[in-house]
């Protein structure tokens, strides 16, 4: 039996027991440690709104599988088909890049005026 159970995502498999409802949680922000919410538009938040800091928790989107576990700075904009634009992160320790969709709906969407202050890559 695998320690990871295979699902519809294709972010990949995530660890048995994870659920994506678990994942959408409050969090305290790794670079301000301002409090997080969960997000209410349908997504799961993985950045925080008020700074757009991350933290390094996946090798694979939802996959939770990173040993890392860093602060992963937003270094720039990119727009794909289908996600529209997204926000690239960095880790600060290993270097990894991920591209994050934006939280435009909700109680807490992204701060536009950062969103708009990063290059685009």
């Amino acid at each position: 039996m695998s320690e990871h159970d295979v699902d519809d995502d294709p972010g990949g498999p995530r660890p048995r027991g994870r659920s994506r409802r678990r994942e959408n949680t409050t969090f305290a922000c790794v670079h301000c440690a301002r409090t997080v919410p969960a997000n209410t538009d349908g997504h799961y938040r993985n950045h925080c709104p008020f700074c757009l800091w991350s933290l390094h928790v996946d090798v694979v989107p939802g996959d939770r599988a990173s040993t890392c576990r860093q602060a992963m700075e937003p270094i720039g904009l990119v727009e794909k088909s289908g996600k529209g634009w997204q926000v690239v992160h960095r880790c600060t320790a290993c270097g990894h890049r991920q591209p994050n969709r934006l939280v435009r709906d909700g109680d807490a969407p992204d701060d536009l005026d950062l969103v708009l202050a990063l290059p685009w890559l």
